[in-house]
C-alpha cells in the first residue's frame, strides 16, 4: 500500500489537510540518508562515479563521532583528530566531488514504488533511483543529565574507541550482558581497575563471558547497584551509586573513577524502514552477506544501522564505499540506457 495518495487527488482534500501533505517532489539518481563515516564515504564514492548524490544529514549531522573528543585509531591521522573535525573533513571531501549536502531527515518511505520514495521533514518527496541508508545506531543511555554534561569528558559508549585514554586509570562499565562483559574485558587490558555496575544480582551474559570476567583480577562486579549521578570538575571524577539491599532502604556509594562506559545496548535508527526492509530482532537492517544489498532492489544499507558487531568508524566507512559501488553498478544496469548521464 502506498504511503501517499496520488497527487491529483490532493485537490479534493480540505485546504487545511492540503498543507500537511508532502507536495514538493524531486528526482535524484542516488539519495544518501545519514552523515557519519558511512554516509560521507558513500557520498565521496558516488560523486566520483557521477551518481550526483544528494545527502541528507539527519538529526545528528556527523553521527556519533561528533560526541567524541579524540579519535586516534583512524588511519591518516597520525597525531589523532577530534571527532567533529574528522567529520568536517569527510564532509569537505564529499562536497569537493559535488555531493549535494542538505539539512533535513527522512520521516517516511515508500519502497513499493519505483523509483523509491523518501519523505524529508514530512513535506518533500524525493524519488530516488537508488537509496543508501547510513542512519547509524544510537547508544542507549541511562537518562542522566550528567551523561550529557560529561559526554566526551569521561562518558563514552564505546570502549574500543575511547579505552586508550584511560590507560592506567579506574573506569566503570554499566551493564550485565555480553556487550558489557566484552567492554570490561577490553578495558581490563588498559585500565588499572574496572568496575562493572550491574543492576541485577546476576550477569545476563553467556557462561563463557561470565567466567572470563570473574577470573580477570582487575575487574570487580558491583551487583545490585544503579547509577544515580556522576560528578567532577569539567571531567568525570566519580559516580554516585545506589546500592539495593532487598528492602526499601537504599545506600548511596561514591565510586571514584575516571571513565564511565555505557554498555546497555544500541538502537539502530531503522524504524521508518522496517515495513519494507528485513531486520533482526533488535532492528539492525539485514544485508546480503558480503554486500550492502537489502531485500529491496536498489536500496542499500551501510554503517552501524546494519553492523551490530564492529561499530567502528573505519568499518562504517568501508561499507559506505561498498554501498556506493553497488549502487552505481545497479544504476548502470537498470537505468543507464534509458537515462544516460
Amino acid at each position: 500500500m502506498s504511503l501517499f495518495k496520488p497527487m491529483e487527488n490532493l485537490g479534493d482534500e480540505p485546504q487545511e489537510k492540503n498543507e500537511q501533505k508532502p507536495q514538493e517532489r524531486e528526482h535524484v539518481k542516488c539519495l544518501i540518508l545519514g552523515s557519519g563515516p558511512a554516509g560521507y564515504t558513500a557520498a565521496i564514492y558516488a560523486a566520483r562515479a557521477n551518481m550526483e548524490p544528494v545527502l541528507y544529514q539527519g538529526m545528528e549531522p556527523g553521527g556519533q563521532l561528533t560526541t567524541t573528543t579524540d579519535v586516534e585509531n583512524f588511519p591518516g591521522y597520525p597525531e589523532g583528530v577530534s571527532g567533529p573535525q574528522m567529520m568536517e573533513d569527510f564532509k569537505k571531501q564529499a562536497e569537493r566531488f559535488g555531493t549535494d549536502i542538505r539539512w533535513g531527515m527522512a520521516t517516511a518511505v515508500n519502497f513499493d514504488k519505483m523509483p523509491r520514495e523518501v519523505v524529508i521533514d514530512d513535506k518533500k518527496v524525493i524519488e530516488a533511483d537508488t537509496v543508501i541508508i547510513a542512519t547509524g545506531a544510537s547508544a542507549k543511555y541511562l537518562g542522566l543529565e550528567a551523561e550529557k554534561k560529561y559526554a566526551g569528558s569521561g562518558v563514552s559508549a564505546c570502549a574500543t574507541c575511547d579505552g586508550f585514554f584511560y590507560k592506567g586509570k579506574d573506569v566503570a562499565v554499566v551493564g550485565g550482558g555480553d556487550t558489557a562483559c566484552e567492554e570490561a574485558l577490553y578495558l581490563a587490558g588498559l585500565a588499572r581497575k574496572v568496575y562493572m555496575i550491574v543492576r541485577k544480582p546476576y550477569l545476563r551474559a553467556s557462561k563463557i563471558m561470565q567466567h572470563r570476567v570473574m577470573n580477570t583480577p582487575n575487574i570487580e562486579i558491583l551487583f545490585e547497584h544503579e547509577t544515580k549521578d556522576l560528578y567532577g570538575d569539567g571531567v568525570v571524577e566519580g559516580a554516585i551509586l545506589v546500592k539495593k539491599r532487598g528492602t526499601p532502604e537504599e545506600e548511596e556509594v561514591k565510586l571514584k573513577i575516571d571513565g564511565f562506559f555505557l554498555a546497555i545496548g544500541h538502537k539502530p535508527n531503522s524504524e521508518i524502514f522496517q515495513e519494507y526492509l528485513e531486520t533482526d530482532e533488535v532492528g539492525y537492517i539485514k544485508t546480503v552477506p558480503g554486500t550492502t544489498r537489502t531485500n529491496v532492489e536498489g536500496v542499500f544499507a551501510c554503517g552501524d544501522v546494519q553492523d551490530k558487531v564492529y561499530r567502528q568508524a573505519i568499518t562504517a566507512a568501508g561499507t559506505g564505499a561498498m554501498a556506493a559501488i553497488e549502487a552505481e553498478r545497479y544504476w548502470a544496469e537498470k537505468y543507464a540506457q534509458t537515462h544516460p548521464a
